[in-house]
C-alpha cells in the first residue's frame, strides 16, 4: 500500500486545489444553507497570546478583532483600515505594486523608519527586510488579519521597536479576486473564517503553482516586489489541508539534504526554528514541523516531504537564495487561534531577523555563488530517510458504503506523541551547468519571463553565430488535461547535438555565472520539472510541418541506399526487427524521409542552446 500511495502522491500534491471551471461552486445545491461540513470536534484552546485581541470599542479594532475572531477583512475593509492607519503613522505607507487579472489594485503595506519612501525602491537596501504574503490561497486568510493587527501595534501600540534594524513588507491580500469571490461554501475542511474566499485567481491559476511560469498578473507584480526587496526573509503564509493533528502551526522550509541552499538553509532548520518554536510556545500555541501524510486516510503510513520544485513559495525561494518559510496553520483549529499564531511568528520573524542578520547575511551570500553543477529533478525514495516524533489526533477507521473503502473518523483529543517513518527523495536528473543558455528573438514570452524573475541577460545588438550544444527530443508526451491555465508536455526521449546557429538582434544569452544561475538553468533544461518547456512554451516545436509525397521518397530511397551501404544494411536490421515497421508502409518511406537532406531540421530541435565551455 505504501509504494502505490508514494508513486502517486507527488502528481496528486502537484495538482491539488487545481478547481475546474469558474462556476464550479455553484454546481451543487446552492439552494441547500443547512448543509454544514461535518469537521472533527474542535480542542478547546486559551493562550497567552489572546491579550493581543483589541478590546470592542477600541478605535483601531480590525474587522477580524470586531468579528469575535470568527470573519476575516473583505478587500475593501482592508483598504480601508490600512489607509486610515497609514494616515495616523508616519511608520506605515500603503502602495499598490501591481494589478489583478480584474483590475483590481494589488496593495502592500511599508512599514519602516526610514522617511521619505513611497514604494519598495525607495527602501535602504543596508537594512534588511521581512516580506510577507497571506491570502496566496484564499481562505487561508489567518495571516491577512494577524498582519492587521501587528501593524497597527507596531503603528499604534508600543511596538515600533521592531522597525529598529528591519523593515516589513506585507502583502495582506496576494489573490485579491479570489477573496473577494466569497462564500460559506468555499472551505468545506477548515473551521473559520465565516467566509472564504476561493483558490485560484479569476483566471482559475493557483498562484503557488506560478512561480516558474509567472502567467498571472499578480505573480508578476509579486516577482518584481522580491526582485526589488531582496528580502533578508520571505513569509508565505497559509492554511493546512490533509490530516488532523494536534499542531495549530506548521511551518517549514525545503529539506535540508534537498536545499540549494545550504548555508541559509542551516539556519532556518536551527536558529530560525528554534527562535520561532519558543516563541510560539511561549504564547500557548503548539508549532510542529512542515509535513504531508503519505496516506490521508491512513495517518500511521507516515509523513512525507519531498524536494518539492520551486513552483511553490519556499522552493522557489530556496532557489534563488532567499530564506523562504512556508507557513500551514491547520485547518481544524479555532480562526481565533490560527490568526494569534500567525501574529507572533510574524512579530518573531522581525526580530529574529534584526537579531542575526550579520550572520545570515553571509550564508545568503555564500550560496549565491555560482555553482558547477546542479540536481533538475527529484524522484521519490522507497525507504524512509528518518524517523520523527509526531503528534497525531485520536482517529478510528470505519468501513464506507458511500465510497466502498475504509474511512478515517477523528475524535478530537490528541493521541501521544509517536515516531512516524519520513519519506523524502533521492536526486534525479543531475547536470553540469553551461556557461550560459541562449534564447532566440523567436520566443519573446520566453525571455520576458527570465526578465520579470530579474535574470542577468546580454541582449543582442547585433546577429551573432555560435556553436553550441542543443538538444532534440523525441516521442514528447503531451498531458491529456490541463494543470491550471497550462497543457503540461514532457520531452520522452532526447539527445545532443552540436549545431552552429545564429541568434538576431533582440535575442538573449544568459550566462549561469550570476547569483540567479540555477533559477535560470531551472527554467531552460528542459529536463526539470518546472522548466519552461514543460509549462507548455515551446509547443510549436512539437508540430511537423513539412512533408513528402511517396512516388518521391520511394525513389529516392532506393538512390540513397545504392549510394550508402551501411544505410541498406540499418533499413534491412531494422525490417528484421520491428515488425510492426515492416508492415507499415508510410513508416518505411518515412524512415528515409527522416534520414534525407528534405527532413525538417528544426522539427523537435528544443530551441535553447547551451555554451559550453571548452
Amino acid at each position: 500500500m505504501r509504494s502505490r500511495v508514494l508513486g502517486s502522491l507527488i502528481p496528486a500534491f502537484l495538482l491539488a486545489g487545481v478547481a475546474g471551471p469558474a462556476m464550479a461552486q455553484e454546481a451543487g445545491n446552492a439552494e441547500d444553507s443547512q448543509l454544514a461540513a461535518p469537521l472533527p470536534p474542535a480542542v478547546a484552546w486559551s493562550g497567552a497570546s489572546e491579550a493581543l485581541i483589541a478590546k470592542p470599542g477600541d478605535p483601531w479594532i480590525t474587522p477580524a478583532e470586531q468579528s469575535g475572531m470568527v470573519a476575516t477583512a473583505t478587500y475593501d475593509e482592508m483598504k480601508a483600515y490600512l489607509t486610515r492607519l497609514a494616515d495616523a503613522s508616519p511608520l506605515i505607507n500603503l502602495v499598490t505594486i501591481g494589478k489583478t487579472a480584474l483590475g483590481r489594485d494589488l496593495v502592500a503595506v511599508i512599514a519602516t523608519r526610514q522617511t521619505g519612501v513611497t514604494g519598495p525602491a525607495d527602501l535602504d537596501d543596508t537594512v534588511p527586510t521581512v516580506l510577507a504574503q497571506a491570502g496566496i490561497h484564499p481562505g487561508e486568510s489567518d495571516g491577512t488579519d494577524a498582519g492587521m493587527m501587528l501593524l497597527r501595534d507596531i503603528a499604534l501600540r508600543g511596538k515600533a521597536d521592531l522597525l529598529d534594524d528591519v523593515n516589513f513588507v506585507f502583502v495582506p491580500i496576494f489573490n485579491v479576486d479570489g477573496h473577494e469571490r466569497a462564500s460559506r461554501f468555499s472551505r468545506p475542511n477548515q473551521r473559520g473564517p465565516v467566509e472564504q474566499g476561493w483558490r485560484t485567481t479569476a483566471q482559475n491559476i493557483n498562484l503557488n503553482r506560478d512561480y516558474i511560469k509567472a502567467d498571472a498578473p499578480a505573480m508578476q507584480a509579486m516577482l518584481r516586489l522580491i526582485d526589488t526587496l531582496d528580502p533578508a526573509l520571505y513569509l508565505d503564509l497559509h492554511v493546512s489541508d490533509g490530516v488532523d493533528f494536534a499542531y495549530d502551526i506548521t511551518f517549514g522550509f525545503q529539506e535540508q539534504d534537498y536545499s540549494y541552499s545550504p548555508q541559509l538553509n542551516a539556519w532556518l532548520h536551527g536558529t530560525f526554528r528554534k527562535e520561532m518554536d519558543d516563541a510560539l510556545t511561549s504564547q500557548g500555541h503548539i508549532p510542529g514541523p512542515l509535513v504531508l501524510a503519505v496516506d490521508d486516510r491512513h495517518p500511521e503510513e507516515g509523513l512525507y516531504l519531498p524536494g518539492f520544485p520551486p513552483r511553490f513559495s519556499h522552493s522557489y525561494g530556496d532557489l534563488r537564495h532567499i530564506p523562504a518559510v512556508l507557513v500551514e496553520d491547520h485547518a481544524l483549529k479555532p480562526y481565533r487561534q490560527r490568526v494569534l499564531g500567525d501574529y507572533v511568528l510574524l512579530q518573531q520573524s522581525l526580530r529574529s531577523i534584526a537579531e542575526h542578520w550579520d550572520t545570515l547575511k553571509p550564508a545568503i551570500e555564500e550560496d549565491r555563488k555560482p555553482k558547477d553543477e546542479m540536481v533538475l529533478t527529484w524522484e521519490d525514495k522507497a525507504e524512509p530517510v528518518r524517523m520523527v516524533p509526531f503528534r497525531q489526533m485520536e482517529a478510528v477507521h470505519y468501513d464506507s458504503d458511500i465510497s466502498g473503502t475504509e474511512e478515517i473518523r477523528y475524535l478530537g483529543k490528541v493521541a501521544p506523541e509517536t515516531p512516524y517513518p519520513l519519506f523524502g527523495s533521492n536526486p534525479g536528473v543531475t547536470i553540469d551547468l553551461p556557461e550560459a543558455y541562449w534564447v532566440s528573438v523567436a520566443y519573446p514570452e520566453v525571455i520576458k519571463r527570465l526578465r520579470e524573475q530579474g535574470v542577468e541577460m546580454e541582449v543582442l545588438e547585433e546577429p551573432r553565430t555560435v556553436d553550441l550544444d542543443m538538444i532534440r527530443i523525441s516521442d514528447p508526451e503531451v498531458s491529456d488535461m490541463p494543470l491550471g491555465n497550462r497543457i503540461r508536455v514532457s520531452a520522452g526521449g532526447y539527445h545532443h547535438e552540436t549545431l552552429s546557429r545564429t541568434f538576431m538582434p533582440g535575442s538573449v544569452r544568459v550566462p549561469t555565472d550570476q547569483p540567479l544561475g540555477q533559477l535560470a538553468a531551472m527554467m531552460l533544461e528542459l529536463q526539470a520539472d518546472d522548466s519552461l518547456f514543460q509549462w507548455g512554451f515551446f509547443m510549436s516545436i512539437l508540430t511537423r510541418t513539412s512533408y513528402i509525397e511517396g512516388y518521391v521518397v520511394e525513389p529516392m530511397a532506393r538512390e540513397m541506399m545504392e549510394r550508402d551501404p551501411a544505410l541498406k544494411a540499418e533499413f534491412e536490421a531494422k525490417l528484421a526487427e520491428d515488425a510492426e515497421f515492416a508492415a507499415d508502409p508510410d513508416a518505411r518511406l518515412n524512415w528515409f524521409y527522416e534520414r534525407s537532406p528534405y527532413y525538417d531540421s528544426e522539427y523537435l530541435l528544443y530551441p535553447v542552446g547551451r555554451e559550453i565551455s571548452e
